[in-house]
C-alpha cells in the first residue's frame, strides 16, 4: 500500500510544481490587465500589445517561481537531507539537486525572455518589433530593468552548468548561494530602487526576496520529496520549520518597511497599490497560520508513524498553493503604480535615498543615524547569537575569555556604527566619509571580529552528531574549514591580494565612478571591505583554527607587506588632479560641500593614516599569540620530562660526557 501510495505520489510531483507557476504567472497577468490603463497613464507611454500586457507578469511570476525550486532544492540537498558518509549526495539530495538544475535551467529561460518583453513594455512598442536579439541586447544595456533581467538570465545560467556535474555534498552550499544570487538584479530594480527613501526600500526588498525563495523554496522541495516517498523526511521537515519560522519573521518586518516606505497608511484602503499590499499581507498571515498548523500536526504526525505523511502534504500542498497566489500577487503589485508622493524629494533624496540636515559635524556624526537594514541588522543579529553561544558554554560548565567577548561586541558595534550613524548616512554623499567607513570596516572590525574567534566558539557551542546521526551545524562548519575553497582563499598571497588590490581596483580602475550612484553598488563595496578585511586578518593573526598553519614571522611580513601599498594608495589619492565620482557629487547639489577635490585629498590623508592604529592592534595580538605559542611549548616540554624523568636531558648529558671522554683520549 505504501509503494503504491508512494508511486501516485511521485507521479504527481510535475503536476504539482507547474500548477503553481501556472497559477502565479495567472494572478499576476490578471492584476497586470487590470492595472494596465493606470500603467499607461502614469508612464505616457502606448499599449504594447496584448502579448506584452499578459506575457510579462506571467513570464515573470513563473520564472520566479522556478527560481524559488532552484535555491529550495539547492538548499534541501545541502542542509535538509544528510549526505553518505563518503560525501556523495544520497537519492534524496541527488534528486532535489537534478529538479534545482531544471528549475535553473527555466528560470535562465524566462529571464531571457524577459528581456525583450521589458523592452517591449518600456518602449510601448508590441513584442514583433523586438525580436531582433542584436536590437534587443543593445537596447537592453540602456533600460535599467532590462539589464537587470540579463544578469539574471546570465547568472542562472552558470549556476545551471555549476550544477551539472555535481555529485558530492560539498559543492550544495555553493550551489545554494549562486542560486540566491540570481534574484539580487531584482532587487535592485523596481519600485523600491526610486525615489525618496529608496535605500530603505532597497534594502528590506533584498531582504523579502532572500527570505521569501528560501520559505517557498525550501516548502516546495520538501513537498517533492515527501510525496516521492525520500528517506530522513521526519529530519529534512524539522529543520525547514525551524528555518521557515525565521523567514516568515524576516519577511513580516521586512514587508512592512518596504510598504511603508511606498504608501501612507491611510492610502492602504482608498488605492489599488493599497489594497495589492493588504492581499500580499494577508496570504503571509495565513501562511505563517498554516506553518504553525503544520508543526502542531504535520511534523508530530511524522515524528509518531514516519509513513504517515499525508496531513503533511495536504498543508504542504494548500500552503504551496498560497505561495503561487502571493507570488501573483507580489508581481502585479510590481505592475501597479503607487500612489504618488505629497511632496517631490529634493536631487539629495532622489540620489541616495534621504535628505541632508547639512555639513558633518561631531555632533551630527554621533547622533544623526539612519539603521541600516542589512549591516545594522547584521551587527546586532552577530552581537546576539555570539552571547548566546557564550550563555550556552557557562551554563555546563565551560569558561570562556571575556577578551574575546569583549573583541567580537567591539567589532559588531563599530560595524553598526560605521553603517548607521552619521557616519554611515554621509558616506554616500561625501568621499571623506566614505573612506572614513572604508578604513573602519576593512580595518578596524575585521581586527575585532577576528579576536572574537567566533568559529572556534561555535566549534565549542554547537553539539556534535553522535555516531549514526546525520551531520548538523558542527560538521557543516568543520567542513567549510577544511575544504579546497578554504585552503585557497586562506593562501597568504591570494589573502593579501584580496586585502590590498580591492583598494587600487575600486578607486584608479574605474569602478568607483561607474558605481558611486547605485546603492546596490555601495552594498557590494561594504561586503568586500568587510570580507576581505576578515579573510587577512583571519589568515594574520586568527585564534580561530584555519585550513593552512602560517609561522609566526610570515605573519608579520604579510602585515608588513601590505603597509607600503596602503601608504601609497593614499599617497596618491592625495595627490590626484581628477575628482572621482565628480558627476554624481556635482549632482547632489549641496550648497556646503563644493571643493570636491580638497575633499578627496582629506580621503586620501585618511586612507594613509589609518592604518596605524590596526598595525598597533595587530603587533600587540602576534606579540601576545607568539608569546604564548613559546610558553606553551615550555609547559609541554616540561610536561613531558615530568612524565620520562628528564630522560631527554639525562640523555644529553650523556652525549656531551662521551664527547668530553673522546676528546680527553685523543690528546
Amino acid at each position: 500500500m505504501t509503494t503504491v501510495a508512494s508511486g501516485v505520489r511521485s507521479s504527481a510531483v510535475w503536476p504539482v510544481l507547474i500548477g503553481v507557476a501556472a497559477l502565479a504567472g495567472a494572478v499576476a497577468a490578471s492584476i497586470g490587465a487590470l492595472s494596465l490603463a493606470d500603467a499607461l497613464s502614469a508612464t505616457g507611454l502606448p499599449d504594447p500589445g496584448p502579448v506584452t500586457t499578459y506575457g510579462l507578469p506571467f513570464v515573470r511570476a513563473a520564472g520566479e517561481i522556478a527560481a524559488v525550486i532552484a535555491v529550495g532544492s539547492f538548499l534541501f540537498a545541502a542542509f535538509l537531507t544528510p549526505p553518505q558518509p563518503n560525501g556523495v549526495l544520497d537519492a534524496g539530495g541527488y534528486r532535489a539537486l537534478r529538479l534545482g538544475t531544471g528549475a535553473s535551467a527555466v528560470w535562465t529561460v524566462c529571464a531571457a525572455l524577459m528581456v525583450p518583453l521589458t523592452v517591449s513594455d518600456v518602449s510601448g512598442q508590441p513584442l514583433r518589433q523586438n525580436l531582433d536579439p542584436l536590437a534587443v541586447w543593445s537596447a537592453a544595456s540602456l533600460v535599467e530593468t532590462a539589464s537587470a533581467w540579463r544578469w539574471s538570465a546570465f547568472l542562472a545560467a552558470a549556476v545551471t552548468v555549476a550544477s551539472l556535474p555535481v555529485l558530492r555534498w560539498s559543492w550544495t552550499p555553493l550551489l545554494l548561494a549562486g542560486s540566491l544570487t540570481t534574484l539580487i538584479p531584482l532587487g535592485l530594480t523596481g519600485h523600491s530602487s526610486t525615489g525618496g527613501a529608496h535605500d530603505l526600500a532597497t534594502n528590506s526588498l533584498l531582504l523579502h526576496l532572500g527570505a521569501g525563495a528560501l520559505w517557498a523554496g525550501g516548502l516546495l522541495a520538501l513537498l517533492v520529496h515527501v510525496m516521492r516517498g525520500g528517506r530522513h523526511a521526519g529530519l529534512a521537515a524539522r529543520r525547514f520549520s525551524a528555518l521557515a519560522l525565521w523567514c516568515f519573521v524576516v519577511m513580516a518586518i521586512s514587508g512592512v518597511v518596504n510598504a511603508l516606505v511606498r504608501i501612507e497608511p491611510a492610502d492602504l484602503l482608498r488605492t489599488e497599490y493599497g489594497w495589492l499590499i493588504v492581499g500580499k499581507a494577508a496570504a503571509l498571515i495565513l501562511l505563517g497560520l498554516l506553518g504553525w498548523r503544520q508543526r502542531r500536526t504535520g511534523l508530530a504526525a511524522l515524528a509518531a508513524d514516519p509513513e504517515s505523511r499525508g496531513t503533511l502534504i495536504r498543508l504542504a500542498l494548500l500552503e504551496g498553493v498560497l505561495f503561487g497566489a502571493t507570488f501573483g500577487i507580489a508581481v502585479g503589485l510590481g505592475r501597479t503604480p503607487p500612489p504618488p508622493l505629497a511632496a517631490q524629494p529634493s536631487p539629495v533624496e532622489v540620489a541616495i535615498g534621504y535628505d541632508l540636515a547639512g555639513p558633518p559635524t561631531f555632533a551630527r556624526i554621533l547622533v544623526d543615524w539612519r539603521f541600516d537594514l542589512i549591516f545594522g541588522t547584521a551587527a546586532i543579529v552577530f552581537a546576539v547569537v555570539y552571547l548566546l553561544a557564550v550563555r550556552r558554554l557557562h551554563r555546563r560548565g565551560d569558561a570562556w575569555p571575556v577578551g574575546r567577548t569583549l573583541g567580537w561586541l567591539c567589532g559588531c558595534a563599530a560595524l553598526l556604527f560605521a553603517t548607521s550613524s552619521g557616519l554611515g548616512r554621509y558616506m554616500p554623499a561625501m568621499f571623506s566619509m566614505h573612506m572614513i567607513a572604508h578604513m573602519v570596516l576593512s580595518m578596524l572590525v575585521p581586527v575585532l571580529l577576528v579576536l572574537g574567534a567566533p568559529m572556534t566558539l561555535a566549534l565549542r557551542a554547537l553539539p556534535a552528531a553522535g555516531r549514526g546521526d546525520p551531520p548538523g551545524a558542527r560538521e557543516w562548519l568543520l567542513a567549510a574549514l577544511h575544504s579546497r575553497v578554504s585552503r585557497f582563499f586562506t593562501n597568504p598571497v591570494v589573502a593579501t591580494v584580496l586585502f590590498v588590490a580591492g583598494f587600487y581596483g575600486l578607486y584608479f580602475g574605474g569602478l568607483f565612478d561607474a558605481a558611486v550612484d547605485k546603492h546596490g553598488a555601495h552594498v557590494l563595496m561594504n561586503l568586500h571591505f568587510l570580507l576581505s578585511g576578515y579573510l587577512f586578518y583571519w589568515v594574520v593573526i586568527g585564534i580561530d583554527p584555519a585550513p593552512r598553519q602560517i609561522p609566526q614571522l610570515g605573519k608579520v611580513a604579510m602585515v608588513f607587506a601590505s603597509l607600503p601599498l596602503h601608504a601609497f594608495f593614499g599617497v596618491v589619492l592625495m595627490g590626484m588632479k581628477t575628482v572621482l565620482g565628480e558627476p554624481f557629487y556635482r549632482s547632489l547639489q549641496l550648497s556646503w560641500h563644493t571643493d570636491l577635490l580638497s575633499d578627496q585629498r582629506t580621503g586620501g590623508g585618511i586612507a594613509w593614516a589609518a592604518g596605524e592604529l590596526p598595525l598597533v592592534l595587530v603587533m600587540f595580538a602576534l606579540l601576545i599569540q607568539w608569546s604564548r605559542s613559546d610558553r606553551r611549548t615550555a609547559q609541554r616540554i616540561d610536561r613531558a620530562a615530568d612524565r620520562d624523568d628528564d630522560a631527554d636531558l639525562a640523555a644529553y648529558n650523556a652525549m656531551l660526557a662521551e664527547l668530553a671522554r673522546r676528546d680527553g683520549s685523543s690528546r
